[in-house]
């Protein structure tokens, strides 16, 4: 039987990766691997694809068990493809653990930082011309309306202050680290 031959080289095929997959099942990545027509799940965790590899084993199992030609092949496409994306992510793994990861983060953290001392000028901006319309105002309805706008832009540039000093020590941290 053609079918049986074929699921018990797959069958052994899964079994080998997934010992390879072992050690770095639970490692995370800094984010998803795999495009999405390939797998259902988008995670950072090689152990949930691998999990995935195992349900589209399975599904492939039960259509050649109730003789559903068209979507056995289908069904074994996609895990003989399951299975060469994540055999090709492990042959990059010692490559990602030797990449420097402490750059591209210094430079997450330095955009964050320009990004919300953006934010600071526009808001200091906002509350300038509020102040400035508030003094202009004869009406008590539009003072307290623009009193109103004020107190939300206060309360979102001192949010915005205190984002700007978590960056600043996280730049600060990564820079004495290393």
């Amino acid at each position: 039987m053609k079918s049986a031959g074929l699921l018990q080289q797959l069958d052994m095929q899964f079994e080998q990766l997934a010992r390879t997959v072992e050690p770095h099942a639970n490692k995370r990545t800094g984010q998803a691997r795999f495009d999405i027509k390939l797998f259902h799940c988008h995670t950072t965790r090689l152990g949930d694809y691998l999990l995935e590899i195992r349900q589209t084993l399975e599904q492939l199992k039960q259509s050649v068990k109730d003789n559903r030609t068209e979507s056995v092949a289908w069904m074994a496409e996609r895990v003989v493809m399951q299975m060469s994306a994540l055999q090709r992510e492990l042959a990059t793994q010692t490559m990602r653990s030797n990449e420097s990861r402490a750059a591209p983060v210094k430079e997450n953290l330095y955009e964050k930082l320009a990004e919300h001392q953006g934010f600071e000028r526009r808001l200091r901006a906002m509350i300038s011309d509020r102040e400035s319309l508030l003094a202009t105002q004869e009406t008590l309805a539009q003072q307290q309306q623009l009193q109103r706008e004020l107190a939300a832009l206060e309360g979102r540039l001192q949010r915005c202050l205190q984002a700007l000093k978590r960056i600043e020590r996280g730049i600060e941290n990564r820079e004495r680290g290393g």
